[in-house]
């Protein structure tokens, strides 16, 4: 058994690993086939040590000349050899993220383009989706970013969004949880069979609905607190462990939240604390908290000269 790489822009395998009868572990895509070349740089085309990841970069007379009418992407995607001994060489910019192992060869690490940062954490879409994958219920999986928030498209027999992502709550760290699951009967493909991303609905007319069973509001903070969000958020039901990403929430109204909640109890609550405390229970506590923090550093007169304009 061999494993073979190679995009079709290289003509057609550029790497060959000889898998062993006792391999264990990632199996590397190999080495060079022919007299082709590889590189693994960084975003500046330098370099990078054994070991660490960069972006997969080959080279050789077996390079096709471009893309047929397309001069932009070939000028983007076929750069100029750096390294060659020939002048006028070229490296295919694959996108793919690998590592020299200690032996030699190079080890696959997904998608340069498969990374997004969603409020403030970079996310590998490859990972998101090999945990959907793993739900008995779901055939396949496609992972987008959209609006601050991930969005996964699934295909499955009798599944449904919100039981995926309790599953998935249960594998992966809360800002690689998909805010909007979408289940369709089948994903829009290319005539070549890749997934279409061009064609998946959009996300906008999925709005996540709350759990059935919410908890609701148990203080009158949390109530003020859920009734902002359900202003903001265009929901009727609010339970107080309800994440506000997962109710479709994202960086612009996290800033309409923290306004609100200025407006409504007179201290300021930064946005970032809505990312750090995205539920209502644990939003409200951090309002509680500001709210005491700023009356200990208030004179007696102030404090009385504040319950009287309350009063009023």
């Amino acid at each position: 058994m061999v494993n073979t790489y190679g995009p079709t822009e290289t003509t057609i395998s550029a790497t060959v690993y000889d898998v062993p009868a006792d391999v264990d572990g990632v199996v590397p895509i190999g080495r060079a086939v022919g007299d082709r070349a590889l590189y693994v740089l960084d975003g500046d085309l330098a370099e990078v040590p054994v070991g660490a990841v960069g972006e997969l970069f080959v080279g050789g007379t077996q390079l096709a000349r471009g893309y047929l009418g397309r001069p932009g992407l070939t000028g983007e995607r076929f750069v100029p050899d750096p390294y060659g001994p020939e002048p006028g060489g070229r490296l295919y910019r694959t996108g793919d993220l690998v590592r020299w192992r200690a032996d030699g060869q190079v080890e696959f690490h997904g998608r340069a383009d498969g990374q997004v940062k969603v409020r403030g954490f970079r996310v590998e879409v490859g990972e998101v989706e090999a945990r959907l994958r793993e739900h008995p219920g779901v055939r396949d999986a496609v992972v987008v970013a959209w609006q601050d928030r991930l969005v996964a498209y699934l295909t499955g027999d009798g599944v449904t969004g919100a039981q995926v992502r309790d599953r998935l709550a249960e594998r992966l760290p809360g800002f690689m949880v998909p805010a909007v699951l979408i289940v369709l009967d089948e994903l829009p493909r290319t005539v070549g069979g890749k997934v279409d991303r061009d064609r998946l609905p959009d996300p906008a007319g999925h709005r996540p609905a709350p759990a059935a069973d919410a908890e609701p509001p148990r203080t009158p903070t949390e109530e003020t607190v859920a009734d902002i969000w359900r202003q903001v958020l265009r929901v009727d039901r609010i339970g107080i462990h309800d994440n506000f990403f997962h109710l479709g929430g994202h960086s612009l109204l996290a800033t309409r939240v923290a306004i609100r909640l200025r407006a409504a109890f007179g201290c300021e609550v930064a946005v970032r604390t809505l990312f750090e405390e995205p539920t209502v229970a644990r939003l409200a506590a951090a309002v509680e908290d500001r709210l005491m923090a700023e009356i200990a550093a208030m004179s007696s007169e102030d404090v009385e000269q504040a319950l009287k304009e309350q009063n009023q």
